[in-house]
């Protein structure tokens, strides 16, 4: 344990370090990245990684999957440690220190990023160069993506390029905010904006015209009747809090004027199924509605009225496994056999998806992600590092 103590308090400064040079790149979802994949790809090359990118179409945005074998550069199998590096956006008015100058006050640092989850990145990146020294049974992976904020984006990317390279991994430690406790499932989480095509006009003749915020708001309303119907859908012993398929508003959009009639409106919403059969059923009866109801009602004043789903991501949920390999090696490095489910969503059921056993464990609490003057204590960070230190000697020899 004295070891152990002596590492934390030797690597803590340099964590702490990496950390606020993270959340100094402002990396907001649907923003480039590539600044920060460069900086932490710098760090794993200088100590031996083998590393490769994927990137978005547009080449603005990457994914980082690098590999220290240490000194024995083993090939295939090891322990994926999995991070997302976009953030979502935050408005400096409203926080007490600038969001992307890391402050650090009362034993904890505060940024945007700090707990989701930039927060474990620095983590694996202090300890880089300790799993690199270590004679290792088995190679440590660091996967870094992008847009896991919005519905995932990136991670499908880099699983689709480890599929043509052939690694396989046995195990995935996806590190967000979970107070340090092992996650074994989550729900899923659909993410949808549906847009709606009217015909302007004065305020003063509605009747001549096609408004599409009326339009989204019959939309809205639908989706309302059937967010009752999710909940008399509610699973047998669901694991989930709540136990049923949650369906939510984010954001509408449109319309120029009050005395304008609206042409265009978009409605962003997303769904979060327990099963995925609700997610079919609240698909199939919106596109009913729209087929059968909304469209032709608009059409009969204006035939090039239209209204279409934009899929931002269909993101699958992480189930439940019985023995699960992942989430009993976390349950022992911490020792805490706790074994919890949540509500948000995460890149697990990516990794599990292609055979991989998966588990959700990271620094911070989800309480402080996404808010005002987000932070993540010290503690936290430290008890992370104890869980990789005692995984680099559960893997070496």
């Amino acid at each position: 344990m004295t070891i152990q103590n002596d590492i934390i308090e030797e690597v803590f400064p340099e964590t702490l370090k990496i950390l606020s040079e993270l959340i100094s790149f402002q990396t907001v979802s649907g923003t480039s990245n590539i600044k920060l994949i460069e900086y932490c790809e710098n760090k794993l090359n200088k100590l031996g990684a083998n590393s490769f990118k994927t990137f978005d179409e547009k080449k603005l945005r990457a994914n980082l999957f690098a590999t220290i074998s240490g000194k024995k550069k083993l090939n295939g199998g090891g322990i994926i440690l999995s991070g997302h590096t976009d953030v979502v956006p935050a408005s400096a008015k409203d926080w007490t220190s600038d969001p992307y100058v890391a402050s650090k006050r009362d034993n904890k640092i505060y940024g945007r990023g700090s707990c989701d989850m930039k927060g474990f990145i620095a983590c694996t990146l202090a300890l880089a160069p300790y799993f690199a020294k270590q004679d290792l049974k088995k190679p440590i992976h660091f996967s870094y993506t992008y847009d896991e904020e919005t519905a995932c984006q990136g991670a499908p990317v880099m699983l689709k390029e480890l599929k043509n390279r052939k690694i396989n991994c046995s195990v995935c430690i996806v590190g967000e905010p979970t107070n340090m406790k092992a996650i074994q499932a989550h729900k899923g989480c659909y993410e949808y904006s549906t847009h709606f095509s009217g015909l302007a006009g004065h305020g003063s003749a509605p009747d001549k015209g096609v408004n599409a915020v009326e339009y989204a708001t019959k939309f809205i309303n639908k989706l309302m009747e059937l967010r009752k119907e999710l909940k008399a859908r509610e699973p047998k012993n669901s694991v989930f809090s709540p136990p049923y398929t949650t369906l939510q508003i984010g954001r509408i959009k449109g319309g120029i004027a009050r005395n304008v009639i609206a042409d265009q409106c978009t409605v962003d919403w997303e769904l979060r199924p327990v099963v995925f059969e609700d997610g079919e059923f609240v698909n199939q009866e919106m596109d009913k509605y729209v087929k059968e109801i909304l469209l032709p009602e608009m059409k009969k004043t204006f035939p090039e009225s239209n209204i279409k789903k934009e899929v931002i991501g269909e993101i699958i949920g992480f189930n439940k496994v019985e023995k699960s390999e992942a989430v009993n090696l976390i349950c022992n490095l911490t020792g805490d056999n706790s074994r919890d489910v949540v509500s948000f969503g995460t890149e697990a059921g990516l990794f599990q998806e292609i055979g991989i056993s998966t588990v959700v464990c990271g620094p911070g609490s989800i309480e402080q992600a996404h808010t005002i003057d987000e932070y993540v204590s010290f503690d936290e960070l430290k008890r992370c590092l104890k869980m990789l230190i005692d995984l680099k000697d559960k893997i070496s020899n």
